[in-house]
């Protein structure tokens, strides 16, 4: 104690001490997830980020982010509140232009081709990338069932069996041991975790290349985060995962790759980006790593 009292750095080195504990931590753990290589032949060449600057009237929100979103892998958005993350994943399926005001430059590519480009459907663009927002949006007058298969009737989809495509969305969104015995219960009747879940059932039945999630653990308890984190990683073999989180932890766990978005009084930007063992171990950046390791944010 003396030692403390006499050494006016004592206080700063524990804090030291304990943020590298905490980097080691996160770095820890994402390596010992198992990182799934980028695909691209059978889910396509992917959706590309060229550019991309968002405004809400005069305000300039996003500068210049340009991205990679590899098939078959998971990337997690990560920063400080108001730096653009949730924007900048609206902008990938054409969602930010619902807001009066709105705007944005640059590309968004899907497969090669620019989503915003003249005659592209917009409908068709949502179908190939799904979205799943930060608070569970079940549909409540209708069942468990026609949640899942809502889109289809909205998009005009036609499946030669609606039984098999049920069973198959909702055990892939890991919710199926839990609900085949009340398929006719209405959606609202869930817990808020198994909503989110029905939620990822609902936009995998119209067959989307990529999923955007946007916080979807923020109002959830650990059981039901563990169970949306597990649907994540089985989801990412075969769709495009991009998830904005505020969770570090979550980020280490359950992505291939992570950028770090930064607004320092401007529009926000996109510090670094990388695998994301690399991101928790040795940043780039000096602004990333004091982010990561809580020094900020």
């Amino acid at each position: 104690m003396a030692d403390d009292i006499n050494n006016p750095d004592s206080g700063n080195t524990g804090k030291k001490n304990e943020e590298d504990m905490s980097t080691s931590s996160l770095a820890a753990v994402a390596a010992g997830r198992q990182s799934h290589a980028p695909a691209t032949q059978a889910l396509g060449v992917g959706l590309e980020a060229r550019g991309v600057h968002a405004w809400f009237g005069d305000k300039h929100v996003l500068n210049n982010i340009s991205l990679d979103f590899w098939p078959g892998t998971v990337t997690a958005l990560i920063g400080p509140s108001g730096c653009g993350k949730s924007t900048f994943i609206r902008t990938l399926n054409r969602m930010h232009e619902f807001i009066p005001t709105a705007a944005l430059a640059g590309e968004v590519l899907l497969n090669g081709e620019d989503v915003y480009a003249a005659g592209v459907d917009v409908t068709k663009i949502r179908l190939k990338v799904g979205m799943v927002f930060q608070k569970p949006n079940p549909f409540p007058s209708m069942t468990i069932a026609e949640n899942v298969l809502a889109g289809l009737k909205l998009a005009q989809l036609k499946v030669e069996n609606k039984d098999d495509l049920l069973e198959e969305c909702l055990e892939r969104a890991g919710l199926w041991k839990e609900v085949k015995d009340r398929l006719g219960t209405y959606g609202g009747s869930l817990s808020g975790g198994q909503q989110q879940r029905l939620c990822i059932a609902r936009s995998l039945a119209v067959r989307p290349q990529v999923l955007l999630m946007d916080e979807p653990c923020s109002a959830l308890d650990p059981g039901s985060t563990l169970k949306i984190e597990e649907t994540i990683q089985h989801l990412s073999s075969s769709v495009t995962v991009i998830i904005v989180t505020h969770n570090m932890q979550q980020a280490a766990r359950v992505s291939d790759y992570t950028a770090f978005f930064l607004s320092d009084g401007g529009p926000g930007e996109m510090v670094e980006v990388g695998p994301t063992s690399e991101i928790f171990s040795r940043p780039k950046d000096k602004r990333t790593e004091n982010y990561v390791t809580g020094r900020f944010g």
